[in-house]
């Protein structure tokens, strides 16, 4: 308890520009990741952030000093050069962009690897520190490295929210905005450039390694959440925020904790909740939908049973024991049972000691999942011209979405018809 308030009292200089530091590194990032997420170019950020380490390195052999004004200057250069490669590649040959990514990635990264050796092997002693650009070192951050890193964080953040509705067309559709004038290659290097500028901001927290988890996976997680682009900035802006405070606070907590791991892990874990919790689109969300949605099949089809069964003689609502259901349509004893019984309860069907029967508002309900899927098999006839005994399947699927509107639809569309394409007659 002690330790939380005094973090959180950001008394110490060196808590505040620790954290500061890391929530703008955060926010920034993940704000400007939404867009590459988006863009479907995820792999990008990873070639980014190992291609600014030699950027780093000539930085430092040609100024001699870790002025991070400077190193943030080089790392730009061969980030901002790594991606034009990128597209170069792709553009002017037959290699796809994943690989371009792969190739540009090793060798730039490679190129940084032996700078950084040989700077080591130098025996120049300002070099002492420069290997964190591979891992991160968000504690070493410092009053210097704050103002230029808020200075470039702000930057982001005010580019973005000048440029929303054009980078936002860019995102979800190009070829509108090259029809209506947009310089859309334009857009393109601004959101390379905003990207290059996200990554060389980032990777004094967590280092070259882990900064496309810092650049995609906020982005991530907000997407589960939202389906408006607003929304998603503004919740990938706070969940990296939030995790950037939680990794500066475990790591005061426990010093032998480096931040920018840290801050990864706790991102990474919020990621796996959004994946796992979102309401809509996460993963227990799907399996609920998907078990709601085989549970109403499973009644409409035994309500469309039961309706089928009185076609003959046009005796909807006797009754029909279990042997004669099954006898017409293969459904599990059990799952035909636990249909019946939530039928029931729902008011749809009766149950009598010989068997069950429709009520009412069953036989109204059953009625329409018939005619549906006679509907259904017209249209499929006659307007994709397929033959009749291809489209039983199709209709199967179908009638359990149909709408009322495009019930309705249908229905003026087929003039009304009175009987299917096996000449039954529609309900």
């Amino acid at each position: 308890m002690n330790d939380f308030v005094e973090f959180f009292s950001f008394v110490d200089a060196n808590i505040r520009y620790v954290t500061l530091g890391s929530v703008l590194l955060a926010a920034s990032s993940a704000v400007v990741g939404c867009f590459t997420l988006l863009r479907k170019r995820a792999l990008v950020g990873d070639a980014v952030a190992h291609s600014v380490l030699p950027g780093v390195c000539l930085a430092f052999i040609l100024s001699g000093t870790k002025n991070p004004l400077i190193l943030l200057v080089g790392a730009f250069v061969t980030g901002w050069l790594s991606l034009v490669s990128i597209d170069y590649i792709t553009a002017r040959s037959r290699i796809k962009e994943d690989t371009a990514i792969g190739l540009v990635l090793s060798v730039f990264f490679g190129i940084g690897i032996l700078l950084l050796t040989s700077i080591q092997h130098s025996g120049d002693a300002a070099q002492s520190g420069l290997d964190k650009f591979l891992f991160g070192k968000a504690a070493s951050l410092v009053g210097e490295d704050l103002i230029v890193f808020s200075a470039v964080a702000i930057v982001l953040l005010i580019t973005t929210i000048l440029f929303y509705k054009e980078l936002k067309l860019l995102c979800f559709d190009e070829v509108y905005a090259k029809s209506i004038g947009f310089p859309v290659r334009s857009l393109e290097l601004l959101l390379t450039t905003l990207t290059v500028f996200a990554v060389v901001v980032g990777i004094q927290a967590v280092g070259v390694v882990l900064m496309a988890a810092m650049l995609i996976t906020p982005a991530a997680a907000a997407r589960f959440w939202t389906e408006r682009l607003g929304v998603m900035l503004v919740l990938a802006a706070l969940i990296g925020a939030f995790s950037g405070i939680a990794g500066a606070f475990v790591s005061y907590t426990a010093p032998a904790m480096p931040t920018g791991p840290w801050i990864v892990l706790i991102v990474s874990m919020i990621a796996i909740i959004s994946f796992a919790l979102a309401p809509k689109r996460g993963w227990v969300a799907r399996l609920l939908r998907q078990r709601k949605n085989k549970t109403q099949i499973l009644e409409e089809n035994l309500l469309k049973l039961l309706y089928q069964l009185g076609e003959a003689h046009e005796d909807y609502f006797s009754n029909r024991n279990l042997e004669s259901i099954l006898e017409r349509r293969n459904f599990p004893k059990r799952q035909a049972l636990a249909g019946l019984a939530k039928l029931k309860r729902q008011g749809y069907i009766q149950r009598h000691p010989d068997g069950w029967s429709l009520t009412i508002e069953g036989e109204a309900r059953g009625k329409r999942v018939v005619r549906l899927h006679r509907l259904w098999e017209l249209y499929l006839t006659q307007y994709l011209q397929l033959a009749s005994d291809h489209v039983h399947e199709d209709a199967e699927t179908i009638e359990h979405i149909i709408t009322p509107e495009l019930e309705k639809r249908l229905m003026e569309e087929l003039n009304y018809p009175a009987l299917d394409p096996h000449q039954t007659r529609i309900p």
